[in-house]
């Protein structure tokens, strides 16, 4: 593993503090006013800190805690510091009628990660939601003895097709919910994620999709932190709408800019706009030889298919990062793989799309070239409020393995369907 200027355990914070004036520089850090403070783990030299204001994400903040300062007080000061000149947004207002909404988690023999995720789920404040389990190619039963044991008003369904997709459209037919949630087995939900994830569908009937923000449950291990100083999974702290009918000026390659859309730990469906389109590529996602890339494909096809896909910040889940380099060696070739796997899976599945897609391709290709030697680039410090690079240098060999895994990813895209011809559908029903 690469030599890191932050040296592991990095503490994980949680601090809400109770007005936008707590922010401002000048004050007293006596002065704050803190509404609360929860910090994941022990105590160490270094933490990294969500900042709320009255309960909504405005940032987060890295910086050292030194004995005997009190935490609280010390990370409120670096707030201060740090964020001052955000822009204020309102308070989390009571989120009022919410559409009925299934939660579809799927999973594949890790029960004990399984539970954590559970009781999360189970403590949301949605007044009116399910949680369906889907066990994916099982070679135990441990996933069904968990759900019949500790959460019987779960729902457990099996899948035997393997993949998150195949899994994720499985899911989505045994559904009574008019908004189906997507998350997965290793996060952590924030006890309003639901209710902040699904109101857009009650505000706008041309909301077809929402994503949501993704932050770190821990920081323990070295490639924990270089993830996450890369900006991890997490896409910012300002609500966003994209309109198919209103293409953004600043975003020339959309709809195939899908990435920086949201991700699929955190994703939720108009039930009725996702069926429309067919539900999941079964041919793509984790588990499949595709690697990844189905949460790209359902986003740009219910943006093809006319509705509007919103991120908001204040839908938040915490995800338990990969922890080894190898897992992260893994997780790069992945990301590339899956990204020109779900192009090639547009190209085939929606073919009238494919002259938009290859007119772009080019200016594609060179975008995502681009991305990764960034990554490879010396970074300089976040921007005050972002949530990026901290010193950490992005290894080359990285960057390598995700251009490596660019040029697999259409070969596996076609494996993936001659292994579904000869197995199984895995298609939404």
């Amino acid at each position: 593993m690469p030599h890191s200027p932050l040296r592991p355990p990095i503490a994980v914070a949680d601090l809400d503090l109770d007005d936008l004036t707590d922010l401002d520089p000048d004050l007293d850090p006596d002065g704050a006013s803190i509404r609360s403070f929860r910090c994941a783990d022990e105590p160490t030299e270094w933490v990294f800190a969500l900042v709320r204001v009255r309960g909504r994400p405005v940032g987060t903040v890295l910086g050292r805690v030194a004995a005997p300062a009190d935490p609280a007080r010390a990370v409120a000061a670096l707030a201060r510091e740090r964020l001052a000149g955000t822009e204020p947004r309102p308070p989390v207002e009571p989120y009022g009628d919410l559409p009925r909404t299934t939660v579809v988690v799927a999973t594949r023999e890790r029960a004990g990660r399984l539970a954590r995720a559970l009781d999360s789920l189970l403590a949301q404040d949605h007044p009116d939601h399910e949680t369906v389990v889907v066990d994916n190619a099982p070679r135990t039963t441990a996933t069904r003895e968990l759900v019949a044991a500790k959460y019987p008003t779960v729902r457990y369904v099996r899948e035997d097709v393997p993949g998150l997709a195949a899994a994720h459209n499985r899911g989505a037919a045994v559904a009574d919910g008019a908004v189906l949630a997507f998350t997965d087995d290793d996060v952590v939900a924030d006890p309003h994620w639901l209710s902040a994830l699904t109101a857009p569908f009650a505000a706008d009937p041309g909301t077809g999709c929402v994503t949501g923000l993704i932050l770190p449950a821990r920081l323990r291990t070295p490639a924990q932190v270089l993830l996450e100083s890369h900006g991890g999974f997490a896409k910012g702290f300002t609500p966003r709408t994209w309109d198919p009918a209103r293409p953004p000026a600043d975003e020339p390659l959309f709809p195939f800019t899908a990435g920086s859309f949201g991700s699929g730990a955190n994703m939720a469906f108009r039930a009725s706009a996702l069926k429309a389109v067919g539900g999941f590529d079964p041919a793509t996602g984790t588990g499949t030889p595709a690697k990844g890339g189905d949460d790209l494909y359902a986003f740009v096809r219910v943006l093809a298919a006319g509705h509007r896909l919103l991120y908001t910040p204040d839908a938040l889940v915490w995800h338990h990062h990969r922890e080894t380099w190898q897992d992260l060696r893994r997780q790069a070739y992945g990301y590339g793989a899956g990204l020109t796997a779900y192009l090639t899976a547009l190209a085939v599945r929606r073919p009238a799309l494919l002259p938009a897609l290859l007119a772009r391709l080019p200016r594609g290709l060179a975008h995502a070239r681009a991305m990764t030697a960034a990554r490879g680039a010396a970074p300089g410090v976040a921007a005050p409020g972002a949530h990026g690079a901290h010193g950490h240098p992005w290894p080359r060999s990285l960057s390598r393995l995700e251009r490596l895994g660019m040029l697999y990813g259409p070969v596996g895209y076609a494996r993936a369907r001659l292994r579904l011809g000869s197995g199984g559908s895995g298609e939404a029903r």
